[in-house]
């Protein structure tokens, strides 16, 4: 699985879903998005995908803006202790932090452009979602949230169909 690049299509294309039933399980998983729900509802990002080593250590950097709807998924091959900084990253991002069954662990809000402190995740982390800084409180995203995406597997807390 290779990094999925952004067209203007898929920018064009991509909505933000709130509503409680959009994101359902009548909808096919894909590599290039997850879906997120919580008490506070639903939403729907498109996602690059980073899964290689060179893949997660760019991420997201040089990057002049991210289109609302859209993110990087971090996948890694077990889940372990990640920590992550903003080297290179010119816009500020929200770091959602998943155990193996992509719960919601650990959130870092607004991670500030172009600092290099290390964000740690902590231990058993199997995937980072990052999203535009800010965006995670206003969907009311937090620890407790569960995505889905099928990198995640069977044993995932809201898997695949």
């Amino acid at each position: 699985m290779g990094k999925r690049i952004f067209g203007s299509f898929a920018a064009l294309s991509v909505a933000l879903v709130l509503s409680a039933g959009a994101a359902g399980a009548d909808v096919v998983c894909a590599d290039d998005r997850v879906d997120l729900r919580g008490d506070w509802g639903q939403a729907r990002f498109t996602v690059e995908l980073a899964d290689a080593p060179e893949e997660r250590s760019r991420g997201l950097m040089h990057r002049d803006s991210l289109p609302r709807a859209a993110g990087m998924l971090f996948i890694y091959p077990t889940p372990q202790r990640v920590a992550f900084w903003m080297k290179n990253t010119l816009i500020p991002l929200d770091m959602l932090f998943l155990d193996a069954q992509g719960r919601v662990v650990r959130l870092h809000e607004n991670a500030r452009p172009l600092d290099e402190t290390p964000i740690d995740g902590g231990p058993g982390v199997k995937a980072v979602l990052e999203i535009n800084g800010g965006l995670a409180a206003r969907l009311g995203i937090g620890p407790g949230t569960v995505l889905r995406h099928p990198a995640l597997g069977q044993g995932a807390a809201w898997p695949c169909p």
